[in-house]
């Protein structure tokens, strides 16, 4: 067995070797803006031997191949999101309730183009994520009158929902470097290099080295992908960066089940 332990690396090597789509071929085929989706934790060297098999294009009999995301020649791209929250963290303990009505709130920066996306992302009565986005100009502010207005008529729309929380401050900034894998109708975003922030304390956190975070997304229930990694004997680890992210930044809130992946993906964060 390989021992590789920088998993940013193994990112940039396994995009570098993929056949590549373009971002209008993704939005066309795989926008997927709506979709069932999986999280893995998977170490670096097993990272590295899982991707060569998702972008093969000589696979004897099976679905089409993955290709790599690139815009202009690059393929992994800078990504910047803070995260909304109440007080009491309203989102992160509905979350973790799993609760039926729950939502997140980001502003979500690419930070080699610049562009910026005031998200919504919800969960359907069907499991599906549901991800809703207006764009944001120079100038724009993540909780101003626009965005307030956009947030309330995502949440009276999708859930009825007529107490929008108007205590939202920041509360978790997460930065890392993502490469996106594309067959139609299937997507699988890859990231390394996570370093987590809470906005009220400054407190941060860094991700192991030695493990890729893969998120399959899919308008079915499982992609390639997913089939690939339980081959492997990897399953889902129910990870997501806000909620692992503020445990493992803030433990005293308990990290109930995700504790496994937020030990893994950041051994060194405190315990209490």
């Amino acid at each position: 067995m390989r021992d590789t332990s920088d998993a940013l690396n193994v990112l940039e090597s396994a995009a570098a070797a993929a056949h590549p789509v373009s971002l209008a071929e993704l939005n066309a085929h795989a926008e997927l803006l709506a979709r069932h989706d999986n999280s893995y934790v998977v170490p670096a060297w097993l990272f590295e031997e899982f991707a060569v098999r998702l972008t093969d294009r000589r696979r004897p009999g099976g679905p089409p191949f993955f290709r790599v995301l690139d815009i202009d020649g690059r393929r992994c791209f800078r990504y910047r999101s803070t995260y909304y929250d109440t007080p009491t963290l309203r989102t992160f303990h509905d979350h973790r309730q799993q609760r039926r009505r729950r939502f997140r709130i980001r502003e979500r920066v690419y930070e080699d183009s610049g562009e910026r996306q005031f998200e919504v992302k919800l969960k359907s009565g069907r499991g599906e994520t549901v991800k809703h986005r207006q764009r944001m100009s120079e100038g724009d502010r993540p909780l101003d009158g626009a965005r307030r207005r956009f947030l309330a008529g995502v949440l009276r729309k999708a859930y009825g929902m007529l107490d929008v929380p108007e205590d939202l401050v920041p509360s978790l900034r997460t930065d890392y470097r993502r490469v996106t894998f594309v067959a139609e109708g299937q997507r699988v975003t890859c990231d390394a290099g996570l370093i987590v922030r809470d906005e009220a304390t400054g407190r941060a956190a860094s991700a192991d080295g030695s493990v890729v975070l893969v998120e399959t997304k899919t308008r079915g229930h499982l992609t390639e992908a997913d089939r690939l990694l339980h081959a492997y004997g990897v399953r889902p680890a129910g990870f997501t960066k806000y909620s692992a992210g503020l445990a493992a930044v803030r433990p005293q809130l308990g990290a109930n089940a995700w504790a496994r992946a937020v030990r893994t993906v950041f051994p060194q964060a405190v315990r209490v």
